[in-house]
């Protein structure tokens, strides 16, 4: 299988790294994948995160079991515990279920390892499409507050909602961000702050919980978040988080928008109560594990309730920009999101 190199993902001379997120901003780390057992745990301990980044990992890493030969039941296994690793990001699924299809069929290596490089650079082309159309909504000067991560460590190109801002920076707009923190992993801070600091967009670093009062003082012009997973009626699940900054947004009246590629829609996914929710180690609220060290600052049996994700209902968003267009909720009512 050839080469492909991206940000946070490298195959190369038969082997794929993975640029160990869980140690970013302090130590840029880059882990050799031993097996699929190594890249499930990568994944489940979030070294591999953001839902395109997932599903190209995975879809990478069957390509190289059939550039070494494994059979179709080997593939298929492979496939089976790759696709449970993480239950909410659908992007994981696509492409897997995409593999599935050519293994089923009798595909040979040659055939397999070119749909792995057709994922890879269609997720490259899809953010470009989509950072293109959110990037023409910015205004000179916007500020724009962000949740999560979304960039070039969440996708083989150049990023979601974070790829819409960068797009704009690099059109002169001369933008500003706000970066929520984004609890309790703090992709925000140690992620989205990272990258922008890369790019030289200007942005500051706020608590999630400060978002409220900058919007109150008329801070914030729009919000761009990404998503997990969208229902066809436009319902999505986001880094938890993202509902109440949805809500916030409507009562200020501040617009709201969604940015992902079209392999995050869930065609088979009526609404957001159909999304499952991912629930995470209680370890990860009772306090913070980084290249720092650890510390816990709660008792230490304190219980806890950890979703990975909430829904955002479609009636609070502005817009889903996607790489095929910008859509209103009147079009997601019509049937947009389904019929792409």
């Amino acid at each position: 299988m050839k080469d492909l190199t991206s940000t946070a993902l490298r195959y190369k001379n038969g082997k794929l790294h993975v640029l160990d997120q869980r140690k970013l901003p302090g130590e840029e780390h880059w882990h050799i994948c031993k097996d699929e057992n190594d890249l499930v745990a990568l994944i489940q301990g979030l070294a591999i995160r953001g839902a395109p980044l997932l599903g190209i990992a995975a879809a990478i890493w069957v390509g190289h079991c059939a550039a070494r030969g494994d059979n179709r039941e080997e593939l298929t296994n492979t496939i089976t515990l790759l696709r449970a690793s993480r239950p909410t990001a659908v992007n994981l699924m696509n492409y897997l279920d995409r593999l599935q299809k050519l293994v089923d069929s009798g595909a040979d290596r040659l055939s397999i390892a070119d749909e792995v490089a057709a994922i890879f650079a269609e997720d490259i082309a899809l953010c470009a499409a989509m950072s293109e159309r959110g990037a023409a909504l910015v205004e000179h000067g916007d500020s724009i507050l962000t949740h999560c991560n979304t960039g070039s460590l969440a996708t083989a190109g150049i990023g979601t909602a974070i790829g819409v801002i960068t797009t704009a920076h690099k059109q002169g707009k001369n933008i500003s961000v706000w970066v929520d923190e984004t609890r309790p992993l703090l992709q925000g801070a140690r992620l989205t702050a990272w990258e922008l600091e890369k790019a030289g967009v200007p942005y500051h670093l706020i608590c999630d919980s400060m978002s409220a009062g900058l919007m109150a003082a008329g801070k914030v012009d729009r919000i761009l978040v990404g998503a997990d997973r969208i229902a066809i009626n436009g319902d999505f699940a986001n880094k938890v988080g993202t509902y109440a900054l949805a809500v916030l947004a409507k009562h200020h009246d501040v617009p709201f928008y969604v940015v992902a590629p079209q392999t995050t829609v869930d065609k088979h996914c009526t609404d957001g109560a159909s999304i499952d929710i991912e629930q995470r180690s209680a370890d990860e609220v009772r306090g913070v594990a980084g290249s720092f060290g650890s510390c816990t600052w709660s008792p230490v049996e304190a219980p806890v309730y950890n979703p990975a994700f909430d829904v955002t209902p479609a009636e609070l968003v502005t817009g889903w920009i996607l790489n095929s267009g910008v859509y209103d909720l009147d079009d997601v009512i019509a049937g947009a999101l389904a019929s792409k």
